[in-house]
């Protein structure tokens, strides 16, 4: 089994970055057979600005970009696709989320014209989300932040693509916490990967998908 782990942090020490890495050793941990890649958004120059050849690509009209096509071949290799990032006003980083923005595009995500129905078309795809905020649970439960987030991208971007999102996690209190904590529950999550996912398949009936775990959501 293979997992890509994206990761949209510019500091390669940051607690991001750590948190792949724990997730990838966990990942390789759980079985020798597992492999892993870690797509460093920022170290690799991804351009995250949706322009006219992304425009483009979305009415149909031209292939996607190379970068956009490296991206959807990264993915269509991987068992399972990994969001690790940090909350930047509750929600993801502007670099992952125009990683999304092109990568996700009509024709390969999903097929949408106007006078047609949308096919999904990721519903092979297994998707966790591990997001690091810095504020506490009580503050994400009491302004509806976590649920708002869940809305916007298990829902919104995933669910519209047809893609099942396996868990969803938000490791809080990340700039008191001590980061060993966060470390080993990110080993935790990549240990577990491949058996949630397999779980979520045994549990997804013909129209859902259902979640194994949404604990942070």
């Amino acid at each position: 089994m293979h997992a890509l782990i994206v990761v949209a942090h510019h500091d390669p020490r940051s607690l991001t970055h750590s948190l792949a890495r724990q997730i990838a050793e966990g990942v390789s941990a759980a079985d020798s057979d597992n492999s892993f890649e870690i797509a460093d958004l920022w170290a690799q120059g991804f351009d995250p600005r949706f322009g006219a050849a992304d425009l483009a690509v979305h009415h149909r009209e031209a292939p996607p970009p190379a970068d956009v096509a490296a991206e959807q071949a990264r993915i269509d290799r991987a068992d399972a696709l990994v969001l690790v990032y940090p909350v930047y006003w509750w929600s993801m980083p502007a670099l992952l989320k125009g990683w999304i923005d092109r990568v996700f595009a009509n024709g390969w995500a999903f097929d949408f014209s106007a006078d047609a129905k949308l096919e999904k078309k990721l519903r092979h795809l297994r998707v966790h989300l591990v997001g690091v905020g810095g504020a506490d649970a009580g503050t994400y439960a009491r302004h509806g932040y976590a649920d708002a987030m869940k809305t916007q991208i298990d829902h919104g971007i995933f669910d519209y693509c047809g893609a099942c999102v396996v868990t969803s996690e938000l490791l809080l209190d990340s700039e008191i916490q001590a980061p060993t904590v966060h470390l080993e529950a990110a080993r935790v999550i990549g240990r577990d990967l491949f058996g949630a996912s397999r779980r979520s398949a045994a549990a997804q009936d013909i129209h859902h998908c259902r979640p194994v775990s949404a604990d942070a959501f």
